[in-house]
């Protein structure tokens, strides 16, 4: 959602793409510049940086030790939102990455955008979640 919102503010129309769609999450039109957007989330803080895992290793199935990295040709941009609400919108050409990278210091700072509001806190209680 938080990503949704940062993309509405900046005038995209934001769309989600029908059925399975391993490259990218969404498609933002900014007045007919369609760009697909892979969207990343982490609540792990390490050595001050967010740590952003960019590679899946099964999902739900039962692993075969294969990793898949995200390839930057498939998206345009990834935005990353994390735990505290920062976000970060890079172009997929600038990102120097394999299976991961670490937000929050100078190398790219330059593409952090405006922050939205924190993520909810899970808890273990399912009915605690439960909107009354």
């Amino acid at each position: 959602m938080s990503a949704m919102q940062w993309l509405i503010s900046q005038r995209a129309t934001v769309s989600l793409p029908f059925g399975h769609s391993p490259h990218y999450d969404l498609v933002a039109d900014f007045s007919g510049l369609l760009v697909r957007v892979q969207v990343k989330t982490s609540r792990y803080f390490d050595r001050e940086r967010w740590r952003i895992t960019l590679c899946t290793r099964g999902g739900n199935q039962s692993w075969g030790g294969q990793v898949k990295t995200l390839d930057p040709r498939s998206y345009d941009y990834l935005l990353v939102c994390v735990a505290d609400g920062r976000r970060w919108f890079i172009p997929s050409r600038r990102l120097e990455a394999g299976s991961g990278l670490l937000l929050g210091g100078p190398k790219y700072e330059l593409y952090e955008v405006e922050p939205g509001p924190p993520m909810p806190v899970p808890t273990a209680d399912p009915a605690a979640s439960r909107i009354a």
